[in-house]
């Protein structure tokens, strides 16, 4: 790794893709280039971060500046969505120019654009690694340690929690409305199954000071990436928010509302508006931080076992930041090379994983029943 190393971050003038920036700036010896639509923002965040960041105006529409911007570069991170309506032009480029790739993305319709590029990307040479971040992300990977745990995993029972706006910005709001239009395929006791967003509510025990928290199915990348890449017979994610008055009011949209207004973008930019002024005032005495609770059940030494790890840290958007320059430190580094595209518990090591999340002070905390 060297200080002429250069990493372009798109959407980097945002709250998760400043985030990755600070992260890499504290971890590694490269420059960061912020790219975004706001140089007012991102001038800031670049002054704010010294002199290996600058801010560079430019639109993902725009595709020759940005194909440029990307043979410059020796990293990209895609960090601008929401990721629902984004095709792989990002990646596509990546791939031309054999430049590593990472993203943020949140979004099963995203996550299945990007790994149909798996064959390009293996016959370039290049890694790309999607659904980096907290969750996915972080979270994926505390799903891996528990599979290599057991001798033979059969259910993997994912479960979130978010205080108020987790730190993030209005990107996530609309992210989090959005995930409520249509219902989704989940992997349950050996067979897809429908499942309707923010439905059978649950309540799961976190670590303080979350503590019994209610949480719903919700549509995530991980939903299908986890049993596809092991072998498990149901993979459940779900996803909460603090204060539970929140997890209410989500529900009643997506129980009751049409699925016409929830695809209608002006109602969408309604509902993130007034959530994100919502959090605005509850984030005062919720906070901004994240738990995440990881089960996965099946036998060990021919026994029934069970691997349990949590994780909470007090701001969520810098966890997220934390997952993914985690990788970006790996992959400068050259310790991580894994041509191909793929969701982020197919590439990343669980010796990796345990030694940047320890070097990042972010702390996972196993329960075991064998």
């Amino acid at each position: 790794m060297t200080a002429n190393q250069q990493v372009l971050i798109l959407g980097g003038s945002g709250r998760i893709g400043s985030s990755v920036a600070a992260d890499i700036v504290a971890y590694t010896p490269a420059r960061v280039l912020l790219a975004g639509r706001n140089p007012i923002a991102g001038e800031e965040i670049a002054r704010k971060l010294g002199e290996k960041a600058q801010f560079v105006a430019l639109e993902l529409d725009a595709l020759a500046p940005l194909h440029s911007a990307i043979a410059q570069s020796n990293l990209v991170i895609h960090c601008a969505g929401p990721f629902h309506h984004r095709d792989g032009r990002v990646l596509k480029h990546c791939i031309e120019t054999g430049v590593p790739y990472l993203d943020v993305s949140d979004h099963r319709s995203f996550t299945q654009k990007a790994l149909q590029f798996q064959t390009e990307a293996e016959r370039a040479g290049v890694t790309a690694i999607v659904n980096t971040g907290i969750f996915p992300g972080i979270s994926n990977s505390m799903v891996r340690r528990g599979v290599e745990w057991l001798d033979r995993p059969d259910r993997i029972h994912l479960s979130y929690v978010v205080a108020g706006s987790g730190g993030a910005g209005l990107t996530v709001m609309r992210t989090t409305f959005l995930g409520l239009q249509h219902p989704f395929e989940a992997w349950i006791e050996g067979k897809w199954q429908t499942v309707k967003p923010y439905s059978d509510r649950e309540t799961v025990t976190f670590p303080s000071p979350y503590d019994r928290a209610g949480v719903y199915w919700y549509d995530m990348p991980e939903t299908f990436t986890l049993p596809a890449t092991f072998p498990v017979q149901t993979a459940i994610t779900k996803f909460g928010s603090v204060p539970d008055l929140y997890n209410y009011l989500t529900w009643w949209v997506a129980k009751t509302w049409p699925n016409s207004w929830l695809q209608n973008r002006q109602v969408i930019e309604f509902l993130s508006t007034v959530s994100y002024k919502m959090t605005q005032v509850s984030d005062r005495f919720s906070g901004i931080g994240v738990a995440i609770r990881s089960e996965v059940s099946g036998l060990k030494a021919g026994n029934p076992a069970t691997h349990c790890s949590t994780l909470v840290h007090e701001n969520t958007a810098v966890a997220a930041g934390g997952g993914t320059g985690s990788l970006a430190q790996l992959i400068l580094d050259g310790r991580l090379h894994k041509p191909g595209v793929w969701p982020v518990e197919a590439a990343l090591p669980t010796d990796l994983f345990e030694e940047t999340m320890q070097a990042r002070g972010i702390k996972i905390c196993d329960v075991n029943n064998a």
